[in-house]
């Protein structure tokens, strides 16, 4: 079910237990060769895909476009939230939803910079409602699933999602080709290991000159077409566990 599709009384006639996701991206920076749309792009292509098959089980949220981006504004093409300004924006939308009833609130995110403060947001509005014990509030990042789209495909160069790189750069070839500039000569910029397992703080010109990180130039729309299917595959299966959970139990 698509929430902006439906009226007040179909809303208010859900059941509880009905999950509600908000899907998160961003507009920002792609390198060289990606439009500025890249993570809405993908994230409303994957949302689009789930959707269709969970249809009757699961509420889909209009993608939020505008992300938490301030490491890529020293780049043209960024729009971006602060982290504290992104951070209660979805906070408000937790209450939004435990208000109309919702129960089973899940944040679907497609963009890197949002992980953190998607994450915050749950753990400070459980708190909020710390005398519930009704409540599920869950946060994923559709890559952080599990993934390996390498075992199905061994010419995958990358093990990990980076920036306007091989996978997103594929994805987007296999959705719109047309918005892919040239691509097939770009240098390949390693991710690096900065202190792992560790974590630094970084902006994106701290890794990158160009704007992309990862080795773009290995993409293809066909590596693009099974990398979305392998993640709409692996947000079902987990969406699958969030309705089927029994509403008490701490595992899923």
């Amino acid at each position: 079910m698509l929430f902006h599709q439906l009226q007040a009384p179909a809303i208010a006639a859900l059941t509880p237990d009905t999950p509600i996701v908000f899907p998160l991206a961003a507009i920002e920076q792609h390198g060289q060769h990606l439009p500025v749309w890249t993570d809405t792009l993908l994230t409303q292509a994957l949302i689009d895909r789930v959707s269709t098959r969970m249809h009757d089980r699961v509420v889909f949220a209009p993608v939020m476009w505008l992300g938490n981006s301030h490491h890529h504004l020293d780049f043209n093409g960024t729009l971006s939230a602060a982290p504290r300004v992104y951070l209660d924006l979805l906070c408000s939308l937790m209450d939004n939803a435990i208000e109309q009833g919702f129960r089973r609130i899940v944040f679907i995110n497609g963009h890197g910079g949002n992980d953190v403060p998607a994450k915050q947001a749950t753990f400070e509005v459980r708190q909020k409602y710390s005398h519930r014990d009704d409540l599920l509030f869950l946060m994923t990042t559709y890559w952080g699933l599990g993934v390996e789209p390498w075992t199905k495909d061994p010419s995958i160069v990358q093990r990990e999602m980076g920036h306007a790189c091989e996978w997103e750069t594929s994805m987007v070839l296999a959705l719109k080709p047309e918005l892919v500039g040239p691509y097939s000569t770009l240098e390949t910029v390693e991710p690096g290991n900065p202190f792992r397992p560790g974590s630094r703080a970084w902006k994106t010109k701290d890794r990158t000159v160009p704007g992309h990180i990862g080795v773009p130039s290995a993409a293809s729309a066909k590596k693009g077409e099974l990398l979305l299917s392998m993640f709409s595959d692996a947000l079902v299966e987990w969406l699958d566990r969030v309705v089927g959970w029994d509403g008490h139990s701490w595992e899923g």
